[in-house]
């Protein structure tokens, strides 16, 4: 799935949601499963609203900070262990 909503001409198969098989208005911010309106929620705490699913929502809740710290300790981790090996260095070459 794109991220996007669901738009059909009536052509084309539809999407159906996976947990009351109605037809999907997008996919779960988290999973990626095709949602329909009435078996999601919105997202708290984010720049941006996003669709969660139900099942989604019951192991993790509405919140996205969780996913944002692992983001920002992606980041900052790796920044702050070069930090410590350049510190490092520079004591052992003044040494």
């Amino acid at each position: 799935m794109s991220g996007g909503l669901i738009f059909h001409d009536g052509g084309g198969a539809v999407a159906r949601c996976t947990r009351c098989g109605a037809e999907a208005a997008g996919p779960c911010a988290r999973c990626g499963a095709p949602v329909c309106g009435d078996c999601c929620v919105l997202t708290e705490g984010g720049a941006r609203v996003w669709a969660i699913c139900l099942a989604c929502e019951d192991r993790g809740g509405r919140s996205l900070r969780r996913g944002w710290a692992t983001v920002l300790g992606w980041i900052a981790l790796p920044i702050a262990a070069l930090a410590l090996v350049v510190g490092l260095l520079a004591w052992l070459q003044s040494n």
